[in-house]
């Protein structure tokens, strides 16, 4: 039977050492279940796709990542793509506007003109021929780890912050290479959007009129106190490596 290598954290591997949980077997189904979600997302025909209605893979996506994937799917069709790419599902995000994503990255310093900056530096200097009729691998990959990042959060939606944790989570896309490029570590900003979610759902319970500029300043002030001590350690690293230098 082939075998493939499954690389941990230090500390997820040891606390699956000390549990003694089944690695092969829970590996093997969560891989079946994962080849399944991106087989399905990938034939999906996105002239077919009604994201008003969405149905299979695309259940339970909200409102917003819909319209997302909408505007993904218009400017792989502009740009003549063959297929749509993980750099047209954060372009999508972008045009968007108004999601949670956006916020959380703007929280972590992480400006819209500095992502569309750095996509528009991986963009054809041509628009290609093509049509895209489905969602790249990359895409489909990124997709299914949105599904995944919800699920591990105890969310029964797909929200745009869970496709910001795909899109950095899988390591190929262009959207990844980009988002990282720019500091958005998947730990940090997974703690980031935890933050987020939790001061709104705060708020919402405290007072359900709020205004949408309460719910930004609160939802700001909750994602930097959970990254403040990533940046001190950052702080802390550069320091010292001006001192070497």
């Amino acid at each position: 039977m082939p075998k493939i290598n499954v690389y941990l954290p230090d500390d997820l591997a040891e606390a699956v050492k000390s549990s003694g949980v089944p690695v092969s077997a829970v590996c093997q189904r969560a891989l079946e279940q994962a080849v399944r979600r991106v087989t399905a997302i990938r034939e999906t025909v996105l002239t077919e796709l009604d994201l008003e209605q969405p149905t299979g893979a695309l259940t339970h996506m909200t409102a917003r990542t819909r319209t997302v994937l909408r505007l993904a799917t218009e400017q792989a069709r502009a740009e003549g793509a063959a297929a749509v790419g993980t750099e047209h599902l954060l372009g999508g995000m972008l045009s968007e506007g108004t999601n949670l994503a956006l916020r959380v990255l703007a929280t972590m310093e992480i400006s819209e003109g500095q992502m569309r900056a750095a996509l528009d530096r991986h963009r054809p200097a041509e628009a290609g021929t093509g049509v895209p009729e489905r969602f790249g691998p990359h895409a489909a990959a990124a997709l299914e780890l949105s599904v995944t990042e919800a699920t591990s959060l105890g969310h029964n939606y797909v929200g745009c912050e869970h496709l910001l944790l795909g899109l950095i989570a899988e390591p190929d896309g262009t959207a990844g290479e980009v988002l990282r490029s720019l500091g958005a570590d998947l730990r940090l900003t997974r703690r980031a959007v935890s933050a987020a979610l939790a001061g709104y759902v705060h708020l919402r319970a405290q007072t359900p009129q709020a205004a949408p500029e309460a719910l930004t300043e609160l939802v700001t002030a909750a994602v930097r106190r959970e990254i403040a001590p990533f940046s001190e350690r950052l702080g802390v690293l550069e320091a010292r490596l001006g001192e070497n230098g």
